[in-house]
């Protein structure tokens, strides 16, 4: 079976089961750090996909991705794909799950990437700029990156709007060769 198919209904049925016990949000965070850390983590991955580690290793590695203190939904959810021999799809089930709590609470994610750090209004600013030509509640972060130089971008849903001077100067550069 497809992987997506597989993490799209797990996250579901974990959608479906939270909105009954009221624990969509602290889910939605608990899934949130767990994505972060099969990002920012790449031995994550290999260790939960280990066949030889046991599977209440792989419970606990799981939670401490999940923050250390996830809430028992969380728990019981982890112990259930576990359960089921589903590991090696955890990182999926999580954006899975990300991508329709999103949905169905009318969120976009957005990024702003700027040379040096914003000041506040200029940060609600954008928000709210982003806010009214979505329509959507918004999930703002910002980043800093000296490598763009100066200017910025600015990626909300699937825009990516792109100032910076280091893709002007690559522009220029592509033009004079």
């Amino acid at each position: 079976m497809n992987t997506g198919v597989i993490s799209v209904r797990y996250a579901r049925a974990l959608l479906g089961s939270v909105e009954k016990t009221g624990a969509m949000e602290q889910v939605y965070a608990d899934m949130q750090q767990l994505a972060k850390n099969y990002l920012e983590l790449p031995q994550l991955r290999k260790t939960v996909d280990n066949p030889m580690l046991p599977k209440a290793e792989k419970e606990r590695i799981l939670t401490l991705a999940c923050g250390g203190k996830p809430c028992k939904e969380t728990k019981d959810f982890i112990h259930q794909v576990l359960k089921q021999d589903r590991e090696d799809t955890v990182q999926f089930m999580a954006n899975s799950y990300i991508t329709l709590y999103r949905k169905e609470k009318n969120i976009i994610s957005s990024r702003l990437v700027t040379a040096v750090s914003v000041d506040k209004p200029t940060e609600r600013k954008m928000r709210e700029l982003i806010a009214r030509h979505s329509d959507a509640n918004v999930e703002f972060t910002t980043e800093v990156n000296p490598d763009i130089i100066g200017g910025f971008i600015l990626e909300y849903d699937t825009y990516r709007m792109d100032a910076s001077v280091r893709t002007q100067l690559q522009r220029i550069l592509k033009e004079l060769k």
